[in-house]
């Protein structure tokens, strides 16, 4: 049976055993998590221990399991979404955008090139998000409060601009099918222009702090490395991948949502180590500055949604006066508006790395079946092997530079 399908119990079971192979050994177990703060999330792992070396492990994951993929089976498409930015909660609209683009590649909707373009930036607006907080919190935990404290602030001048596209700012349920429930406001143009224009500043010395500390160095390279091989062969995506030097970018491989228009580089790393996996979401911080500027500078002039009054929402006001208008309403609220039969993969570049929807229709109101391909789920497995052989204190360490976000481990 594999370890996976063994209950926690059977899993500790399994880890004294192991404590008796020698007699007389000073192996002990321990505890890592699941409420333990270092872990980032609701998340176990029952560690065999040699004094602080780790011998052995193992991983317990479902503590808040939500269900995501049979309550989406009973759910109209747009009541949907609102599932998806409660994964990977630290790059919410990457999951929304994610979601209407399957949809739309199941209607066969064309999106008008300005919406495409105002996803482009919304997207790589929490890619940097994702990427401040993974790599700030790493700093953390190597015992630089610092860099923390200063680009933190900058997280929150981009949820400033989230709230004013769509009036959310952590689970955002940004967009529509389509394209957006309306065109960006003036104010929201104003904080991305102060933003792009005050950050590089802040992450270049976010960056000066680390990338030479010698603290930071001795406690992250060749720790937790992982080759090329082992990463692909596990099914790794997103940065943890290209810090192995594999250059596998879903925005160049696949192009969606207009990204074939924008000059971007894909870092990567050699080692696949701690030091790499930082290194790596660093430069595509730098990256998605130079996307969001491209995007900008390209901004077509246009609708913001595609003409395609069975799915897409009609306006509040005409709601209220006009009753073809609220007859609309009412239908694609309730789902009671029919989709073909089809089965669909579409896949983004999220924060994390490939984030995929696999769709299944038999064209009733809600979804026959719907699997989220979360990158977490995928490069979790690999926790256990790379923490083998190494101190505790690496084992935090290995596990906030793999970016481990429960919402999306669990789903």
């Amino acid at each position: 049976m594999s370890d996976l399908l063994l209950s926690p119990e059977h899993r500790y079971a399994k880890i004294i055993e192991k404590t008796r192979f020698e007699e007389g050994n000073e192996l002990s177990i321990l505890n890592l998590g699941p409420t333990h703060p270092a872990t980032h999330g609701i998340f176990q792992n029952i560690l065999l221990m040699d004094g602080e070396k780790i011998v052995d492990g193992e991983p317990t994951i479902g503590y808040i399991h939500r269900a995501f993929e049979k309550i989406a089976e009973n759910r109209p498409f747009y009541q949907i979404n609102v599932l998806t930015d409660r994964m990977n909660y630290c790059s919410a609209p990457i999951n929304n955008m994610a979601w209407w683009m399957t949809v739309e590649k199941l209607l066969k909707i064309e999106v008008p090139k300005r919406a495409q373009y105002l996803r482009v930036i919304a997207m790589e607006l929490s890619r940097i998000t994702d990427h401040l907080i993974c790599n700030s919190i790493l700093g953390v935990d190597t015992g630089a409060f610092t860099g923390f404290l200063y680009v933190f602030q900058f997280r929150e001048k981009i949820y400033e601009i989230y709230e004013e596209i769509c009036g959310a700012r952590l689970t955002t349920n940004m967009g529509r099918i389509g394209g957006f429930e309306r065109d960006w406001s003036d104010e929201a143009f104003r904080k991305l222009d102060v933003f792009l224009e005050d950050f590089p500043a802040a992450w270049t010395e976010f960056e000066n702090l680390f990338v030479r500390n010698r603290i930071f160095i001795d406690r992250t390279v060749n720790v937790g490395p992982i080759s090329a091989d082992r990463a692909m062969s596990y099914g790794f995506t997103g940065p943890n991948l290209r810090a192995t030097g594999i250059d596998y970018d879903v925005r160049k491989s696949q192009p969606y949502s207009s990204y074939e228009d924008f000059e971007f580089d894909v870092p990567v790393g050699q080692s696949g180590d701690t030091y790499d996996r930082f290194c790596v979401r660093n430069a595509e911080v730098w990256e998605s500055l130079s996307i969001i500027r491209q995007a900008l500078a390209k901004l077509p002039e246009g609708p913001i949604h595609a003409d395609v009054p069975d799915y897409y929402l009609p306006p509040k006001e005409e709601v209220y006066t006009n009753m073809e208008a609220l007859i609309y309403h009412f239908k694609i609220v309730m789902g009671e508006v029919p989709v073909p039969v089809d089965e669909i993969y579409h896949a983004v570049e999220g924060g994390n790395g490939e984030l995929g929807f696999y769709l299944i229709t038999d064209g009733s109101r809600t979804p026959y079946r719907l699997h989220f391909r979360r990158p977490c789920f995928i490069y979790y497995q690999a926790y256990t092997e790379m923490v083998k052989g190494t101190m505790l204190s690496d084992a935090i360490v290995i596990l906030s530079s793999l970016n481990v976000i429960a919402g999306e481990l669990d789903a």
